[in-house]
């Protein structure tokens, strides 16, 4: 790495014209230069989404009509995620930036976040049988990644793809520190077949209300894994990988990226840490610039598969270190719905209705393929 980031890198906050923040994040010698936001925004409202529970499932459902107004593929000379020296025309009023984080306009979750000497945020538990919606109590916020509008992550120098994973860190620390948040969440969509409606390489980070489903049934495994076995579930799994040796894409001192056994996507890569860790914060500074590293060499691979750059998401899976939670272990999964170089694997109504997946793709082939690729 060219240049080493210091952890717990304090970004420069700056005012947005409907009083949302906006921090940059610099690179090593350089120094972010914004301007006012002089763009006629109204002030934000923050009860503009709620949660209503789904009693047949147990699930919270998000409901957020606000989002259908969201900007949507607008051509590139009016990216809103674009550096905007005037300040009229951009969510980054500066000539340039290096990583930027602010509070999305048309958040899933706008719900005001209690301070910390609030009285917290509780959904009920269980909720009544009335079908009464709760405030979308939560935060949404966007990561971006450059200020290169035709830019991805793999295409970051070392030292600038560690600074997005500095920004990461430093919003996991201030999302988990709020009051009624249960998960924080970053994770990047790119590509149409995605569903992405912003070209610029960016990602967000959900502070959520509640567990998400699909991270609360993680963690009954984990903890009937304990209770069976002794041992955690997330370590067991790493052990049993790489004694097969059969799915293993790449592996470091320090981390280790395999195509899961029974994967559920075409693509489908996961990216574990050697040690023990619940989420970025328990990373050291060796272990960011490991992860950094091969994090990067896994969406490069990604990317060599087919001819075009592949549409993708990657989830980081972050957990408390107390509670229902102590059983977590992080990790990233990197996902596509691209089943060959021009065939889209749909998500019909055994996956989207059932929840039952069926995979086109042996995760063996798919492991061998991507050890064969450079990065």
């Amino acid at each position: 790495m060219t240049a080493r980031l210091k952890r717990g890198t304090t970004p420069t906050r700056w005012p947005l014209a409907d009083g949302r923040d906006l921090l940059f994040f610099d690179l090593p010698g350089r120094r972010c230069a914004p301007v006012p936001d002089r763009r006629p925004l109204p002030r934000r409202d923050t009860a503009q989404s709620e949660l209503r529970f789904d009693r047949t499932t147990g699930e919270w459902v998000i409901i957020a009509a606000l989002r259908q107004d969201r900007t949507y593929k607008p051509p590139a000379d009016q990216c809103p995620l674009c550096p905007g020296p005037t300040g009229l025309t951009s969510e980054i009023p500066a000539p340039d930036y290096d990583v930027v984080v602010f509070e999305n306009r048309f958040a899933s979750l706008s719900g005001a976040v209690p301070r910390p000497e609030d009285t917290p945020f509780a959904l009920p538990e269980p909720p009544d049988r009335a079908l009464a919606p709760q405030p979308g109590h939560g935060r949404c916020e966007v990561v971006c990644f450059s200020s290169d509008h035709a830019g991805s992550f793999a295409d970051l120098d070392l030292a600038h793809a560690r600074l997005v994973v500095e920004a990461w860190r430093h919003r996991t620390r201030d999302l988990m520190a709020r009051p009624g948040i249960e998960q924080v969440f970053c994770f990047e969509n790119r590509g149409d077949e995605i569903g992405v409606t912003l070209t610029h390489p960016h990602g967000q980070i959900y502070g959520y209300p509640y567990l998400t489903p699909h991270t609360a049934a993680t963690l009954r495994q984990a903890a009937a894994h304990r209770a069976t076995h002794g041992t955690n579930l997330f370590a067991d799994i790493l052990a049993q990988e790489v004694a097969a040796d059969t799915r293993i894409v790449a592996r470091t001192e320090m981390f280790t990226a395999f195509v899961p056994f029974a994967a559920r996507w075409p693509v489908e890569v996961h990216i574990y840490p050697n040690r023990p860790a619940h989420n970025l914060l328990d990373l050291d500074g060796a272990e960011l610039d490991d992860f950094t590293g091969i994090y990067r060499t896994v969406l490069r691979r990604l990317d060599r598969l087919y001819p075009e750059p592949l549409p993708y998401m990657a989830a980081l899976h972050q957990y408390c270190d107390t509670g229902t939670q102590r059983e977590g272990r992080f990790h990233v999964q990197v996902i596509s719905t691209r089943r060959t170089a021009t065939k889209l694997k749909y998500l019909a109504s055994s996956e989207s209705v059932m929840g039952a997946f069926i995979n086109d793709v042996t995760p063996e082939a798919l492991a061998a393929t991507l050890r064969s690729l450079s990065s």
